[in-house]
């Protein structure tokens, strides 16, 4: 844990004095390359200092803010700092007149108790050991008795000639769901390791609610799912949060369940647990009746939850460009205080996503010094909730400051670099829009190569808050660190990376630790300010690749201009 005597006194004040406004830099000249997009005039990305970036992470990744939970004193105060920088750039408040954009939440944290029964037998499962379980409505206590239905991977995808339910009546039923989809075994079907949105969580949840489900049990294993299942447990046992509007059809409750529970479900019944999932891996398979039955109880409360969006906007210097809009963006929530994990309760988050959030205001900093704008605004979104299912971004696409027709792109930065200086920068979602490109552009000037995702069968694009925004048909790209660290042995950053991601991630140990060096997270900024600038100076628009699920949407917008 890092307690308020851990940050060095030069540190903290920096943090402290960048509540206060600062005169920015002058006699910046503008200028533009003899090829490849817009680039930044000279000494703006210079602007982008280790030593600033490392106040900001730190200070938002204090004890003293209490993991930055949505709706609580250290959420407010995070995104109170986060307010008070852009205001002292010079930026102007983006949502109405204020920096904030308060959002409605509720708070849903539930107790659950799961029976199974089978051939007069009964099986008790352990909440946290062999499930984790929510309400997926507003309710404090959600009882359901229903027979429980194997729907292999719960995908109905036309294009892939794929339908798992086939029309089967399933009305009150409790699913069985694999995760990830069938590519994951079969390289000739779906797009083989590379997940698709088919195999996220969320796509499986509101599937099964269109086909009437009652419930949902995601099967968690290592070869499916790229976290451990006491991340899940930690992430998932904690309070969830429901936008105040929910969508018309709901499932009663969702959830999470071990390999091992539902081995054992199946086997109470006599059947071969291997063989469902090979049977799920055909295209004529359909939902299978398990023959057990499940009781489920679930006792909620609930708590009305108030967190804001941050937002503030360069404005662009072109009387009709300025009516279009690049958003950079960031979440800057934690999980909060929760289940304590080697003596440690505080969900400090500090690379998911305080190092994020201190690039983004970073790269704020550096572009408000430039003396003429670009000629279409920029827009620095701070999101609430992203740990929560992405409901910032819901909240914020639901009253934008830029209708998503005239949204140019967005560039989201979730998992900072804390690593170092490497030579090259990991662009997910780089292969589905021409984005991939002006990324390659904007990395070659900071002498980067860039790289699609490492880890495809991760679907990381599917687990960041710029998915709305997608869905909108808004180009997207999320920024990773890359793989390959200066100086550094070959494999170096990916062992690193496996130990953040097994022993840190969505866990109180994500705190800042004395070893990290924001090098890294400087390059992140300067190719995010970088990439930026040649959106907004540009007057095109990106655009989905014709292999990319988000073509039609993007097609859509582009009828709208």
């Amino acid at each position: 844990m890092l307690n308020s005597a851990s940050i060095r006194q030069g540190t903290l004040w920096t943090a402290i004095a960048g509540f206060f406004p600062f005169a920015a830099a002058h006699g910046i000249q503008r200028q533009r390359g003899a090829e490849g997009p817009p680039v930044l005039p000279a000494g703006v990305v210079e602007a982008i200092k280790p030593e600033v970036l490392k106040a900001h992470a730190e200070f938002l990744a204090h004890d003293l803010l209490g993991g930055r939970g949505p709706g609580t004193s250290g959420g407010d105060l995070a995104a109170l700092y986060l307010a008070t920088r852009l205001q002292a750039f010079g930026l102007k408040p983006a949502l109405g007149g204020s920096f904030l954009q308060w959002l409605e939440l509720t708070g849903v944290k539930g107790d659950a108790s799961v029976i199974v029964g089978a051939q007069r037998r009964t099986l008790v499962l352990e909440q946290g050991e062999d499930f984790v379980i929510w309400p997926e409505r507003a309710e404090s206590l959600t009882t359901l008795d229903g027979d429980l239905i194997f729907a292999g991977y719960g995908i109905e995808a036309p294009e892939w000639q794929w339908d798992d339910y086939k029309g089967a009546p399933l009305t009150g039923k409790i699913l069985l769901i694999q995760m990830n989809d069938p590519g994951m075994r079969d390289s000739s079907i779906f797009k083989g390791r590379v997940l698709t949105r088919y195999g996220w969580w969320r796509y499986k949840l509101e599937q099964a609610a269109r086909v009437g489900a009652a419930g949902v049990l995601l099967i968690h294993s290592g070869e499916t799912v790229a976290e451990p299942w006491d991340a899940i447990r930690a992430a998932w046992g904690k309070e969830q949060l429901r936008l105040e509007r929910e969508p018309p059809h709901t499932l009663r409750f969702a959830g999470w369940i071990t390999t091992g529970a539902a081995r054992r479900i199946v086997e109470l019944t006599g059947k071969d647990y291997e063989l469902l999932l090979r049977r799920a891996q055909s295209r004529e398979f359909r939902p299978l009746e398990v023959g057990a039955h499940m009781a489920v109880d679930i006792r909620a409360r609930l708590r009305r939850v108030r967190s804001p969006n941050v937002a503030g906007i360069l404005e662009g210097s072109d009387p009709e460009g300025r009516a279009e809009a690049v958003v950079l963006m960031a979440h800057y929530d934690g999980y909060g205080t929760g289940e304590a994990v080697r003596g440690d309760s505080i969900y400090n988050g500090a690379v998911d996503n305080a190092a994020g959030a201190a690039a983004l205001l970073g790269v704020a900093e550096a572009l408000s010094r430039v003396p003429v704008a670009a000629r279409r605004s920029i827009v620095f979104l701070f999101t609430t909730a992203g740990e929560y299912g992405f409901k910032g971004a819901q909240g914020y696409l639901a009253q934008p400051v830029f209708p998503a027709s005239r949204t140019v792109a967005v560039l989201n930065l979730d998992i900072g670099n804390l690593w170092g200086a490497t030579t090259d920068v990991v662009g997910v979602g780089s292969e589905l829009s021409s984005l991939g490109e002006t990324l390659a552009q904007a990395a070659r000037v900071e002498g980067l190569s860039a790289t699609g995702d490492p880890h495809p069968e991760r679907g990381s694009f599917f687990g960041s808050d710029h998915l709305p925004f997608a869905q909108a048909g808004i180009p997207a790209l999320l920024l990773r660190p890359g793989q390959n660290y200066a100086g550094k042995p070959g494999g170096w950053g990916r062992e690193q990376h496996r130990i953040y991601y097994e022993e840190r991630f969505h866990r109180p140990q994500d705190e800042p630790r004395a070893e990290y060096d924001y090098t890294g997270l400087v390059q992140q900024g300067r190719l995010l300010a970088r990439l930026a600038w040649a959106l907004a100076q540009s007057a095109g628009y990106p655009e989905w690749l014709p292999s990319s699920e988000f073509r039609a949407a993007g097609q859509r917008l582009r009828q709208l201009r």
